[in-house]
C-alpha cells in the first residue's frame, strides 16, 4: 500500500520540495512546529527507521544536517532541531525544523492553519540557502521531481 509520502513524492498529492536526490527527497512539513520545518523522506517506502539499511539513514541524516545548516541561516535560527518519531506516518521520516529553545521541540506547537504564502515563503528562503550553502544541484525547484 502506498504511503501519503510516496503520493507526495509520486506528484499525487502536492509538496512544497526544497531537496531531491536519488535516494531522500525532503519536503515542508504540512503541520511545523517552526517555519521552515522539513521531512526528509527516503523514496522508498521503509515503515521503522530500525527496518532501513544503516547507508539510507546515514544519507537521510547528512541531508538533514545540510537541510539544518541552511535553516539556521535562512530563519535566524539559534540551532536546527532533528527528529525521527515515525507514528504519524508508517514511512520513515527525518524531521528538521528551526530551533531557538527546548520549547520548539513541542509537538502540541504544531501548526495547521499556515497560509499558503508562509509556505511559499519559507520554501523559497530554504532554497535560497541551500543554493548559497552550494547544494544548488538537489535544490528541488516547485514543479514535479525528478524520478
Amino acid at each position: 500500500m502506498s504511503t501519503v509520502f510516496s503520493k507526495i513524492i509520486s506528484g499525487e498529492f502536492p509538496g512544497r520540495f526544497v531537496w531531491a536526490d536519488e535516494k531522500v527527497v525532503a519536503f515542508l512539513s504540512i503541520g511545523p512546529i517552526t517555519k521552515g520545518h522539513t521531512l526528509v523522506v527516503p523514496r522508498q517506502e521503509i515503515d521503522k527507521w530500525t527496518d532501513a539499511p544503516a547507508e539510507l539513514v546515514a544519507h537521510a541524516t547528512e541531508v538533514a544536517q545540510k537541510i539544518g545548516v541552511a535553516q539556521v541561516t535562512a530563519f535566524g535560527a539559534e540551532r536546527a532541531g532533528l527528529m525521527i518519531a515515525g507514528f504519524e506516518v508508517p514511512h520513515l521520516h527525518v524531521h528538521v525544523w528551526p530551533v531557538n529553545s527546548l520549547d520548539d521541540f513541542n509537538l502540541a506547537n504544531a501548526r495547521t492553519d499556515v497560509p499558503d504564502a508562509e509556505f511559499d515563503d519559507a520554501a523559497h528562503l530554504l532554497r535560497d540557502a541551500l543554493r548559497q550553502a552550494g547544494h544548488t544541484e538537489f535544490v528541488a525547484d516547485a514543479g514535479p521531481l525528478p524520478a
